[in-house]
């Protein structure tokens, strides 16, 4: 499946922060800015993805966010490293940035990543989807693991036992719930999104929004205070 013009583009900082993807392409001629993740966005990730879409305002290139991200990276070697401040840069980048924005979901959209790489609430132009695409603040899963261990913890304390069954019963119906609610025709139903395409027309659907979307002028974009 191709998306860009002869399957051409031209990556920034290719060896830098590598769970990021950043690169200038070309859509039905229309140069554009891709911003594209697979996983988790480590600090160094954010910053790369900072500075790529600051230079895009720049030069007034419309940005493309091609979204499968599991949130940004957490733990202690993380929060030492900067993650939250770092974080922080490329979620004001994205609300700041007034070029034309685009985002399509692939994969899984979870928790402050669907922030980072432009979801809903930062008001993309379009907003597209996959039919395989999940939008959460977190997995069933981790969420019935977390619950389950919060009550396991509350039971001990007071002495009270706590059995597999008992952990199966409280975990089943959260990942029922959260299996429904996440699933891409649960968004799309209430209109969270712009529509869930074939992913043989994504390149298409991209060159007709871009091709909207620059009808009308682009704004300068002025960023805030950028932490050190």
């Amino acid at each position: 499946m191709r998306i860009f013009d002869g399957s051409k583009f031209s990556e920034f900082k290719p060896l830098y922060g590598e769970s990021l993807v950043t690169a200038f392409a070309n859509i039905y001629g229309i140069k554009c800015g891709i911003v594209a993740n697979n996983g988790v966005l480590f600090s160094e990730s954010a910053l790369k993805g900072s500075h790529f879409i600051e230079l895009c305002c720049q030069r007034k290139i419309p940005l493309i966010f091609i979204q499968n991200i599991t949130g940004f990276m957490v733990g202690k070697d993380a929060e030492m490293g900067g993650i939250a401040k770092n974080g922080a840069k490329m979620v004001t980048a994205v609300a700041c940035a007034k070029v034309p924005k685009i985002t399509l979901i692939i994969g899984g959209s979870y928790g402050a990543g669907n922030y980072g790489m432009c979801g809903r609430p930062y008001s993309p132009r379009f907003l597209f989807t996959w039919p395989n695409s999940k939008i959460a603040v977190m997995g069933g899963a981790q969420a019935a693991g977390v619950l389950a261990q919060v009550t396991r913890e509350n039971r001990r304390r007071v002495g009270k036992p706590w059995t597999e069954e008992d952990e199966t019963k409280l975990k089943s119906p959260i990942i029922k719930k959260f299996d429904q609610e996440s699933d891409c025709y649960y968004a799309t139903a209430r209109l969270w999104d712009d529509g869930i395409i074939d992913p043989a027309d994504t390149r298409k659907v991209l060159g007709l929004s871009l091709s909207v979307a620059l009808k009308s002028p682009i704004e300068d974009t002025k960023f805030g205070v950028f932490r050190m």
